[in-house]
């Protein structure tokens, strides 16, 4: 499941509707970096999934961030990636330029 996109998510909810803060503020941070392509799983649907994806990945909470197969994180961690602008390269190394990125090139462009 995890390497089914290069992008996955298990959260609380579904990106349109979440059903918890935490996996709110990681559609959101996804969505301000003009992200949608990606698989999201609501883990309330399936309690095996929920519990699998915490063994799975030693973390104890959900959400939780794959990158390319890769654990990236949960909230905490996406959100802190956001802030420090690392979020921009790990996107660059998937293929998605961050829609962050193309703003301030074009604010750029205006000065």
């Amino acid at each position: 499941m995890v390497a089914a996109k290069d992008i996955v998510i298990f959260m609380k909810g579904v990106p349109t509707a979440p059903q918890c803060g935490f996996s709110n503020a990681v559609v959101q941070i996804l969505k301000m970096h003009g992200v949608e392509d990606y698989n999201a799983h609501n883990v309330l649907e399936e309690n095996e999934i929920r519990e699998g994806v915490k063994s799975f990945s030693n973390w104890p909470t959900i959400p939780q961030v794959y990158f390319k197969g890769e654990f990236i994180g949960g909230c905490d961690v996406l959100l802190q990636m956001h802030q420090s602008g690392d979020i921009v390269e790990e996107l660059q190394k998937l293929g998605i330029k961050s829609k962050l990125l193309t703003q301030a090139e074009n604010e750029a462009k205006k000065d």
